[in-house]
């Protein structure tokens, strides 16, 4: 498929091919089971991350694992040009039918070799995607987001956080591990660290679903402005 990087058989190509996999199994019910365990606070999230990324009139932006498009038609109701990208053809076809805007469109693209030249979008955007990846190949997404970013550009991470309050962490926690395989791996993870080894410099943070989640609002640094 164009634009997915051949990894082999290593641990990320297995990885990548298990994504393709859940992608064909998952796609014809996702949006009808995870919308219904939301009750309507996906689609309000979706919303709340347009604001949070506040992108000037005619910005261009990226939705990396876009799934079946919730958040790049959040922002293509807006008015913004909007490529959405993902590694499973079963899921973006979900999302290729149900768009009814002319200003989003979607490719079949891997998010750790994105195929767009360096400074091609305005504003980048992962949501609920970074857990569900390979540490390695959640930091080459990263990357690539930040070289596919212009310079100075906004970069918005949404994904799962803990609260502060001890029993809401403890019940939280052992509970989204019951089905989010990397998940422990990610919370565990000092996110604030890989952000700024790739590039990002954290501008404001919000907390979302009673804390157990959260959404980075980031800029693109270059070279000897990181770190």
């Amino acid at each position: 498929m164009q634009g997915v990087k051949n990894y082999g058989l290593d641990e990320e190509g297995k990885y990548c091919l298990l994504i393709r996999k859940w992608g064909r199994i998952l796609a014809l019910f996702y949006d009808v089971v995870f919308g219904s365990l939301s009750l309507g606070a996906e689609s309000k999230l979706r919303a709340r991350v347009v604001d949070v990324a506040n992108a000037k009139i005619g910005s261009r932006i990226l939705d990396v694992a876009s799934g079946t498009g919730k958040q790049a038609f959040a922002f293509a109701k807006k008015g913004y040009d909007v490529i959405g990208v993902d590694l499973s053809e079963d899921m973006l076809k979900v999302a290729r039918k149900k768009n009814k805007y002319g200003n989003v469109k979607f490719e079949v693209a891997d998010a750790a070799n994105l195929p767009f030249e360096n400074n091609s979008f305005d504003v980048s955007c992962v949501s609920f995607a970074l857990h569900d990846m390979l540490s390695s190949i959640r930091e080459k997404a990263l990357k690539e987001m930040v070289r596919a970013t212009k310079p100075n550009g906004m970069i918005v991470i949404v994904d799962y956080a803990l609260p502060k309050n001890k029993i809401s962490r403890f019940l939280i926690y052992h509970f989204v591990k019951l089905w989010e395989t990397y998940y422990p791996e990610f919370i565990k993870s000092d996110l604030e660290a890989l952000l700024r080894k790739s590039g990002i410099e954290i501008k404001e943070e919000l907390s979302v679903f009673l804390g157990a989640g959260r959404i980075l609002k980031g800029m693109r640094i270059d070279g000897d402005d990181a770190g």
